[in-house]
């Protein structure tokens, strides 16, 4: 069974950064950590992902150039840097796991899910 908590959330001014961290707990070396938000009145939506085996990476055009997702693996850990913030990022964020290992932009491919962290930005 896997296990995600987020971290790192809170208030930022535009323009501004925040790194939120994701802890996991049991077997994912097979497969890829993903990051998805729910902003308010809207859907979730896919963010970013990570394939734990090779590092290979995937972003939302809307985060592209903005966000960067690492992972530590001795750590197990996961991790999204956000910078260049804009009020329309504010959105609760999860983490969660794709157990294909593809990074899957799919919200109901993705499993695990954290119980999510505040990320607000003000202009």
């Amino acid at each position: 069974q896997v296990q995600l908590v987020e971290s790192g959330g809170g208030l930022a001014q535009a323009g501004g950064s925040l790194r939120l961290s994701c802890a996991a707990s049991g077997h994912i070396t097979t497969y890829a950590l993903t990051w998805f938000r729910r902003a308010p009145g809207k859907g979730r939506e896919f963010v970013a992902g990570i394939a734990w085996r090779g590092g290979r990476t995937k972003y939302a055009d809307s985060v592209t150039g903005r966000f960067t997702i690492s992972r530590d693996s001795a750590k197990k850990m996961v991790y999204l840097q956000m910078n260049s913030l804009k009020v329309e990022d504010t959105a609760v964020y999860y983490c969660a796991v794709d157990p294909s290992g593809l990074i899957s932009a799919v919200e109901e491919r993705n499993r695990y899910w954290g119980q999510g962290t505040q990320v607000t930005v003000s202009s």
